[in-house]
C-alpha cells in the first residue's frame, strides 16, 4: 500500500508544478489531520476474549467532513489507512463534493468469524470510534469486506449511543433504513459515464467502439453492463480464475447469468480462453481496469493497444506506465475520477439523510451524471489548459479547489 502512496505522491508533485502550486497547501496535506488506534474487545461464541485493532483517519477537512469506507482484512495498517484517506480527499474534491478525505479499518480476516462475533465486532468497533465520526464530522461507508448489512449494524450501535436514530452517519446502508436508491451501480455507472465523454471529446463512435473488462465484479460487472447499453461492443471479461474473449461481442447480462449458475466467467460458452494479462493486450477501443492495482506496468504498457483506458479499480497503472501511455496518445481517465460515482451516490444518501426525504432511482441517476460529467469535462479543461494527462489534471483539478477553501478558511 506505500506503493500507492508513492503513486499517489508522485501525481500531487507532478500537479503541483504543473499549476505552480502554493507550497503551503501541499505541506498541509502530507499528512493527515487526525488519526485514532483502538483497541476492540470481542466476546467470541466459545466466551473468550479477543481483542481486535483498529483505525480511523481523517485527512483533510477543508471542504468538509471526512468521508471514506471500512474495510475488515488482516493485512490492514494505519500506513494503508492513512494513504487511502488522503487518495479520498483527491476523489471528493474534484467531483466537487463538500467531502474531505477519511478512512478506516480493522485488523480481522472477516471469514474466521461467525455472523454474531461480525456483528460484535462492527458494534466495538463504532463503540471506540464514536467520539471522531459523526453526520457533521466523519461519515464511514462500506469497502474491502464489508457490506450494507454491517453498515446496518453499525449505524444501529451508533444511533444507540446518541439515544436517537442517526441515519447519516453512515452510508451503504440498506435501503429500508435510509440508504439510496442507485447505490448498487453507482461507480460502474459513473466508469460509463467517463467512458461515453471519452467518445464524445475523441471523435469516438460508439457503435464500432469494442471494450475489455478486467473484473466482474460489481465494478467491472456494471461497467460492462451499462457500456453494452451504450451501444458499444464488450469483447472480453474476466474474473479471478481468468478471461473469456469474443470479437464479435458478449452479453454481460447472459455472462452474468452464467456466472450466478457457476460461479466464474470461466468456460461461457462461445468464448475463447484468455487470461487476465492477455486480456489487457487486446485489440480493444476501451479498457477498464477494474479489478486489482498495479495491472499496468512498464513491463506491458507498452503492448496495450486501447484508445481509452477507464480505471474502475483503485491504481491499476504504475507511474511508469502512465508515462508510456501518455507518450503513445492513450487517454487514461484516472480512478480519482472514472471509479468516483460510488463516492458521488454515497453523497446522495448524506443528503438524503439529512432532509429525511428520498429520492427515486431516476433521480438518482440523473444527479450522478450530471456531477460525473461536469467533473470529467473540467478534468478535460484543465488537461488541455497545462498539457498534461487526465491524471495530473484531476490532481489539479481536486488542487484548486483545495487551495481555494485552504486559503478561505485563513489556514494558510
Amino acid at each position: 500500500m506505500q506503493n500507492i502512496f508513492e503513486m499517489a505522491k508522485k501525481n500531487l508533485e507532478k500537479a503541483a508544478a504543473a499549476m505552480k502550486l502554493d507550497p503551503k497547501v501541499a505541506k498541509i496535506l502530507e499528512q493527515p489531520e487526525r488519526t485514532l488506534e483502538v483497541s476492540i474487545p470481542v466476546t467470541m461464541d466459545d466466551g473468550r476474549i479477543e481483542v481486535f485493532t483498529g483505525y480511523r483517519s481523517q485527512h483533510n477537512t477543508a471542504l468538509g467532513p471526512a468521508k471514506g469506507g471500512i474495510r475488515f482484512h488482516q493485512d490492514v495498517t494505519m500506513d494503508e489507512v492513512k494513504t487511502l484517506a488522503f487518495w479520498m480527499t483527491f476523489k471528493c474534491a474534484v467531483i466537487g463534493l463538500p467531502y474531505g478525505g477519511g478512512k478506516g479499518g480493522v485488523v480481522v480476516d472477516p471469514r474466521k468469524l461467525s455472523r454474531s462475533e461480525l456483528e460484535r465486532l462492527s458494534r466495538g468497533y463504532i463503540q471506540r470510534i464514536a467520539p471522531i465520526i459523526g453526520e457533521y464530522d466523519d461519515i464511514p461507508a462500506p469497502d474491502v469486506n464489508t457490506d450494507s448489512r454491517i453498515m446496518g449494524w453499525m449505524v444501529d450501535e451508533y444511533s444507540r449511543l446518541r439515544g436517537h436514530n442517526v441515519p447519516g452517519v453512515i452510508t451503504g446502508k440498506p435501503k429500508t433504513i435510509g440508504g439510496s436508491a442507485g447505490r448498487g451501480s453507482a461507480t460502474g455507472r459513473g466508469v460509463m459515464f467517463c467512458v461515453r465523454e471519452a467518445f464524445n471529446v475523441l471523435g469516438i463512435d460508439k457503435s464500432q467502439a469494442t471494450v475489455a473488462v478486467q473484473g466482474f465484479g460489481n465494478v467491472g460487472g456494471f461497467s460492462a453492463k451499462l457500456i453494452h447499453d451504450l451501444g458499444a461492443k464488450v469483447v472480453a471479461v474476466s474474473d479471478v480464475n481468468g478471461g473469456i474473449y469474443n470479437e464479435e461481442g458478449l452479453n454481460p447480462y447472459d455472462v452474468e447469468k452464467y456466472v450466478k449458475e457457476t460461479g466464474s466467467v470461466v468456460g461461457y460458452p462461445g468464448a475463447k480462453a484468455v487470461s487476465n494479462k492477455e486480456l489487457l493486450e487486446l485489440p480493444v477501443t476501451v479498457l477498464v481496469p477494474a479489478a486489482l492495482e498495479g495491472q499496468i506496468t512498464a513491463e506491458n504498457a507498452d503492448r496495450i493497444k486501447a484508445q481509452v483506458i477507464a480505471e474502475g479499480a483503485n491504481g491499476p497503472t504504475t507511474p511508469e506506465a502512465d508515462e508510456i501511455l501518455s507518450a503513445k496518445g492513450v487517454m487514461v481517465i484516472p480512478d480519482i475520477l472514472a471509479n468516483a460515482g460510488g463516492v458521488t451516490v454515497s453523497y446522495f444518501e448524506w443528503v438524503q439523510n439529512l432532509y429525511r426525504y428520498y429520492w427515486s432511482e431516476r433521480e438518482v441517476h440523473a444527479r450522478e451524471e450530471e456531477l460525473m460529467v461536469k467533473a470529467f469535462n473540467e478534468v478535460y479543461k484543465a488537461s488541455q489548459k497545462y498539457q498534461v494527462n487526465m491524471r495530473v489534471a484531476a490532481y489539479i483539478v481536486a488542487l484548486e479547489r483545495l487551495s481555494e477553501a485552504m486559503k478561505l478558511r485563513g489556514w494558510i
